[in-house]
């Protein structure tokens, strides 16, 4: 396949990364600015929570947030710029100079692979550890605020020498082992209720958890208040940092060290395998992305149909994304193997789209 010029490849290229760049950088503002306002919502009930620190905690989060859009970004980009690039008779001009739809495909594929490898390589390290920071900030602003910092809690059952204990956490910090705004409700070993303990923070150490801020209210004793107390544990660091960190918040320069040293803790790994086969099938679903977007937006708007050629292009994107969900559903649940359920959709989705522009541009 021969190459278009340099001059040609260049103007292109900037094209698709404008279009790519603005798309991504509109959901970044919207998401950021939702979830600026939650967090001013939940702020007034925490001390010490300011709207800077608000704004800042947002932009660490935020990150994480948007890199699950990135897909979108490229389809919707990759769609704008071909579009535009019809509108103004460009892509006509091309045409008539006989360079071939696989032409001038070739800078926005180009572009695609490129945000790819970016996008794994450095985009996933730096919002990952956005994440674990934003967790860990969050944890102690809302560790004493009256009200639940996220909709979901952590449970842990512990049997121990001092008793069966359920602990009930609002916050965990990804990546660590503790938890903030902690309840422990201890039981005795025949199974009677004999004291409730509640914690700002909680950290699990080798044999122990160690509680701060600590007040203990029994059946048969006055409430008393500790700065520090210490739980005994038979629960091991390695298997609660794993139940507390999501894939996602790892970043995949260390996605295989996680790996490794959860395997030879005896624990299942298949998330962190799934996450890393999904980060390096990434490039690959972003090219096919592009080819989707090219299958849909390569008609001349004087033939019109442009709505609902657009329409198709957003509903032919949605249904990968959606198939990439569902096989890494599977692939979670071990019914599918980590690098099926992890490149499929890219090569199925990237072997579809060069189908549909055979079909369109050579019969």
């Amino acid at each position: 396949m021969m190459l278009i010029g340099p001059t040609l490849t260049r103007y292109f290229s900037a094209r698709f990364l404008v279009m790519i760049a603005g798309v991504f950088g509109t959901v970044f503002a919207l998401i950021y600015t939702l979830d600026f306002v939650e967090l001013m919502r939940r702020a007034g009930d925490a001390q010490g929570a300011s709207s800077g620190l608000m704004a800042m905690l947002s932009l660490l989060r935020t990150p994480s947030v948007a890199e699950q859009v990135l897909p979108f970004a490229m389809l919707f980009g990759a769609m704008a710029a071909l579009l535009n690039l019809s509108r103004r008779l460009e892509l006509v001009v091309a045409r008539a100079a006989g360079i071939s739809v696989w032409q001038f495909l070739q800078p926005g594929l180009l572009v695609a692979l490129g945000i790819g490898i970016f996008s794994v390589a450095l985009y996933n390290p730096l919002s990952a550890l956005m994440k674990q920071q934003a967790s860990a900030i969050e944890g102690r602003i809302f560790a004493t605020a009256t009200r639940a910092s996220g909709g979901q809690e952590i449970w842990l059952r512990q049997n121990s020498v001092d008793g069966q204990a359920i602990i009930r956490a609002e916050v965990a910090v990804e990546n660590t082992t503790t938890l903030a705004r902690v309840t422990v409700f201890l039981f005795s070993p025949d199974g009677a209720f004999r004291e409730r303990i509640e914690a700002n923070q909680a950290e699990l150490k080798e044999g122990y958890w160690d509680l701060k801020n600590v007040r203990i209210l029994s059946v048969d004793a006055e409430p008393r208040n500790h700065d520090s107390y210490h739980l005994a544990t038979t629960l091991d660091p390695a298997q609660v940092r794993q139940s507390f960190t999501s894939p996602d918040a790892v970043p995949f320069w260390s996605l295989s060290g996680v790996i490794e040293r959860t395997e030879r803790a005896g624990l299942d790994a298949t998330r962190y395998r799934l996450q890393r086969d999904m980060l390096l099938a990434r490039p690959l679903l972003f090219v096919a992305m592009v080819l989707v977007a090219a299958s849909f937006s390569l008609r001349f708007f004087r033939f019109g149909g442009v709505a609902r050629m657009v329409l198709g292009g957003v509903v032919a994107g949605f249904v990968l994304y959606v198939a990439t969900e569902v096989m890494k559903d599977l692939g979670a649940s071990g019914l599918v193997s980590p690098p099926v359920a992890a490149w499929f959709p890219a090569v199925v989705g990237s072997l579809l789209g060069v189908l549909a522009l055979l079909y369109q541009e050579d019969g």
